[in-house]
């Protein structure tokens, strides 16, 4: 019920009821109130209108989004680090006499094959393995700094690794990404452990990455294309990269 003017007032003066809807009182003269209350057209008293209060209003949410978290962006990155071996693997099913081109070693030392050499595997086990782990510490990778981790740390380890394996320590082949697998487990983990030596604590389960980091090492014994000393290049230079990767900041 809205709230109307008193149905009398009382001269401070005089001491006379009079209406609420005058200035003065018609007795003694004596001013009563500065303002009258306005009259609608039905004689009723208008009602005080009420500023509306606006109401901040937030943008839409995005699919997946949760109400105060910003939504994490799609790694897409890391998964075409995955896709081009698995298609490549495909393709030499079909055409194998293409193996040759993506071989790398003693007598194959073209520079080129560096890179191609990489993306091929004729063993399961050891794409398997390898294309797991590049999945896994290059997506969190990618999580961290951004789209060019995961394919700087490939180019460097990976192709590097081969690289350095064939043309400075003579390796008779050299197929797929152990080293590149290596040096993306190792650049995540450096800096968790930079981050436990300064007293800092985490969620890394460091444990589970030194037994993954086992496996990489140990595969070269499984698979006569995977090269350890590709490997270790991979694993020290992810290293190093890690040293530099925990000093930027993180996305």
């Amino acid at each position: 019920m809205s709230s109307g003017p008193d149905l009398y007032l009382v001269c401070k003066s005089c001491g006379a009821e009079v209406s609420p809807y005058i200035t003065e009182c018609p007795y003694c003269g004596t001013r009563i109130q500065k303002r009258a209350p306005k009259l609608d057209r039905g004689g009723v008293p208008k009602a005080s209108k009420k500023a509306k209060r606006s109401r901040p209003q937030l943008p839409r949410l995005r699919p997946g989004e949760i109400p105060g978290i910003r939504a994490d962006r799609r790694a897409w990155a890391v998964w075409l680090l995955v896709l081009v071996p698995i298609i490549a693997t495909l393709t030499l099913q079909v055409r194998p006499v293409w193996l040759a081109e993506f071989t790398y070693g003693a007598g194959l030392d073209d520079p080129w094959r560096a890179f191609t050499s990489v993306f091929a595997y004729t063993s399961s086990g050891y794409e398997a393995v390898t294309l797991a782990a590049i999945a896994l510490f290059g997506w969190l990778m990618e999580k961290r700094h951004g789209w060019w981790a995961p394919l700087f740390i490939f180019l460097v380890c990976g192709v590097g690794g081969a690289y350095f394996a064939v043309e400075v320590l003579g390796e008779g082949i050299v197929r797929g990404a152990n080293g590149a697998a290596l040096g993306m487990l190792a650049a995540w983990t450096m800096r968790d452990v930079l981050g436990r030596r300064a007293g800092r604590e985490d969620d890394s389960d460091l444990l589970g990455v030194l037994a993954i980091a086992a496996v990489l090492v140990l595969l070269p014994l499984a698979s006569t294309e995977a090269s350890g000393i590709a490997g270790i290049f991979g694993g020290v230079a992810g290293l190093v990269l890690g040293v530099l990767f925990a000093r930027l900041r993180e996305r």
